[in-house]
């Protein structure tokens, strides 16, 4: 009876191993080259500067060339392709630089990049040298928000203002609904799976759970969106990445922010909850704080043409002072 039992066991295993063998075989999904990707998703506005650490950061330079810069920085997964509704519609008034931090979008990175939040705001540092700019404002969303907030702590000289867009940061607001790619990146396992797959799926689902209105990610978003994380090698790096751990915000360092900054917030975000807002809002000196009602976690696409019109509005009484 036990060796019955046990070859039923073993049985089972083997069927659990095969299909989820074959599941993977189904959902595999290899990388895509370079040259591929920038061929369809690069255009005129597209450079490329040469950084430390080997890397060759993407980013698209548009606008009134000799406007006020205003620097847009994406969040965990994304690219510079978040803030199209932003760029249309403040571009004539604004030099504006999206970048692709490495692991995104069309920049490349060597092997084993180690993805940090210092280390990308020292990279946008670096870009800001490179570019020679003046100082300038920085928007980010989410992972970028805590980028741009860490770049007003690391090079305050750097900027004139600061926005923070759904900023992570705060650990206590931090992915309290996880969506399920989020989850498995807690696990060894489950990096390793992501790491080989086409996360369309995941990707498809996540994103519809974090916005208010899901007919603002349509699938030309989503395609995008999955294609650029298969550029060789950024899906080591994004798995390399705890998503709610790149960045923790705590009074004392907020406090040293002396730029004006506005707030952005999505009432109804489930990855960083409201709450995060009123933190960053009572840390950091005399900021401005505007939470949207039934947004969710992606202001600046889910309502493009209002989020930006706070920006301009905030950065004209900025200028003005």
């Amino acid at each position: 009876m036990l060796k019955i039992l046990l070859l039923s066991l073993g049985g089972l295993v083997a069927l659990v191993v095969l299909i989820a063998f074959v599941g993977w075989l189904a959902l595999r999904g290899p990388d895509i080259p370079y040259d591929k990707l920038e061929a369809q998703y690069a255009n005129s506005a597209s450079h490329y500067a040469d950084l430390p650490g080997d890397v060759r950061l993407h980013y698209k330079d548009q606008g009134k060339a000799d406007g006020p810069v205003l620097v847009l920085v994406h969040g965990f997964g994304d690219s510079h392709f978040s803030w199209e509704g932003w760029v249309a519609r403040l571009s004539d008034r604004y030099r504006i630089i999206t970048v692709d931090l490495p692991g995104h979008g069309l920049t490349r990175a060597p092997d084993g990049y180690q993805a940090t939040a210092d280390g990308y705001a020292d990279l946008i540092d670096a870009l800001a040298v490179k570019l020679a700019l003046p100082p300038f404002a920085i928007a980010g969303n989410s992972m970028g928000g805590g980028v741009s907030w860490q770049v007003a702590t690391r090079h305050p000289e750097r900027l004139s203002a600061l926005i923070l867009v759904d900023a992570a940061g705060w650990p206590a607001s931090t992915l309290k609904k996880p969506p399920l790619a989020f989850k498995l990146l807690q696990y060894p396992w489950g990096r390793a799976f992501l790491r080989s797959i086409d996360n369309k799926p995941l990707i498809r689902s996540g994103l519809l759970g974090q916005v208010g209105d899901p007919d603002v990610i349509t699938d030309a978003f989503i395609d995008r969106w999955a294609e650029l994380q298969r550029a060789p090698g950024h899906r080591a790096i994004l798995m390399s990445i705890q998503p709610g751990k790149h960045s923790q915000a705590t009074k004392e360092v907020l406090a040293k922010i002396k730029v004006p900054t506005l707030i952005l917030w999505g009432e109804i975000d489930p990855l960083l909850e409201v709450d995060g807002a009123h933190k960053f809002a009572d840390a950091i000196p005399g900021a401005k704080l505007i939470v949207y009602p039934k947004v969710g976690h992606l202001p600046q696409v889910e309502i493009p043409q209002r989020s930006a019109d706070d920006v301009a509005t905030f950065l004209s009484e900025t200028a003005a002072r």
